[in-house]
Formats: structure tokens, sequence, C-alpha cells
């Protein structure tokens, strides 16, 4: 999902750095809430950690590939908030991004707003869905694939959405660059997909390992139906 340098420079690049700020502003907004209400200062960065570490591997590890006008990568935002919470997800994510541009591809900073963007608004999407479907006796270990094929299709839906808007943004709407946004969103497709089947299978992994619902280290709602 990068938004592969020249895509959109010069004085365009003044947008995303208004949409990081606002992405900012709603991770701090995910961050707090977490804090209130999902273990405190301390659970947020011991959590906040191990979703920056899996980021990182999802960019660097993780099979990914070039198509069309940007990269397919398997990064599962919806997992990351079953799994840890809104917070440490968002924190992980910009986290996740940054080291991987600062270590790896240093070529890719310039695109960090556009990029940070794309991953972080369709969290939010995420939770604010999360809200509505998953009832509220229903522990994150115990959702459907239904529902989680439906926070995957938002998540990574959204993802689609904001690489399309940057690459008509950059490049405006001619036939190539129509092609190349098409083909990416349908090798997206195969994300979607994915992502439920390997929700479901974590989950249900977590649901033999219930000891850990008092650790520090996985969302409260993985395991209660009250966060």
């Amino acid at each position: 999902m990068h938004i592969e340098p020249g895509v959109v420079d010069g004085a365009k690049l003044a947008l995303s750095y208004a949409t990081a700020a606002g992405a900012g502003g709603l991770m701090l907004k995910m961050a707090f809430d977490d804090v209130k209400s999902n273990g405190g200062v301390a659970a947020l960065a011991i959590r906040s950690v191990a979703t920056t570490v899996l980021v990182f591997s999802f960019f660097e590890i993780f099979p990914h590939f070039p198509v069309g006008v940007s990269e397919v990568h398997f990064i599962l935002g919806a997992t990351l908030y079953l799994v840890f919470g809104a917070g440490p997800a968002a924190i992980g994510l910009a986290l996740g991004l940054l080291a991987q541009g600062v270590f790896f591809a240093p070529f890719d900073l310039p695109q960090y707003g556009m990029n940070l963007t794309t991953l972080v608004l369709p969290l939010f999407a995420v939770s604010l869905l999360a809200r509505k479907i998953i009832p509220s006796h229903t522990a994150y270990k115990d959702v459907s694939y239904k529902q989680a094929l439906a926070l995957s299709t938002t998540y990574q839906g959204g993802i689609v959405v904001w690489v399309a808007f940057w690459a008509f943004y950059g490049g405006g709407f001619g036939a190539e660059n129509l092609a190349q946004i098409g083909t990416f969103g349908i090798a997206y497709m195969s994300v979607i997909i994915l992502e439920p089947v390997l929700d479901l299978g974590i989950l249900a992994i977590a649901k033999n390992w219930d000891n850990l619902k008092d650790s520090r280290l996985f969302n409260r709602r993985l395991y209660s139906a009250h966060a």
C-alpha cells in the first residue's frame, strides 16, 4: 500500500501533511480512549511495542509485491485491532511504518504522511464499525466470520480507497492511471479474503489461552465482553 515516490510530489505534498495531522489526531484519540478503558498507560505502551514489531514484520518479512500504482502488503489492521485494541494498533502502524522507512526505505519517507493517512484512517473506521456490529456482550475471541470479514473489508477497502485517492490526486484520471489503480484494487482482494480466515485462526488460539485474559499484552475486549 506504499505510495510510490513521484506519485505525489512538489506542492501537492502539502495535502499529505494536513491529512497526516488529522490521522495523528485520531491516533491520539484512540490511544487516550485505550488508556481510560483498556488497562492504562503501561498496557498501552506494552501493546504498542508488540504492534510496532508486528507491523514492521508485515512490511519486511511478510510477502509483498508491486502491483499497479502501489504494493500489496499484508497489513492486518483488523487483526491488530481485535487482539490489541485501537490505540496500540494505530501507534504500531505509525511507528512500524516509520521504522521501515528509516532503516530500509528512506526513499519512502517523503510519502510518510500519505502512507500514515492510508493506514490509520481505515483503522478508525474499523473501530467505529466494530461498535455497531459486535454486540457489547460478545468478546472479540467469539466474533463470527461475517463480523471478521466486515472489519477486514472495511480496513483493506479503506486502504484501496486512499491509495486510489493519492494516485488520482497526483496522476490525474488518464486511462493508464485508471488501469493501474484498478489492477491494484483487484490484487488487494486477496488480502480481504485471507485476513478474516487468519483472524478466526488467531482468535481460536486465544480461546485456548484463556489464562492470558489478565495479561496487559492483549486487548481486554479480546476475552471480556466489557472492555
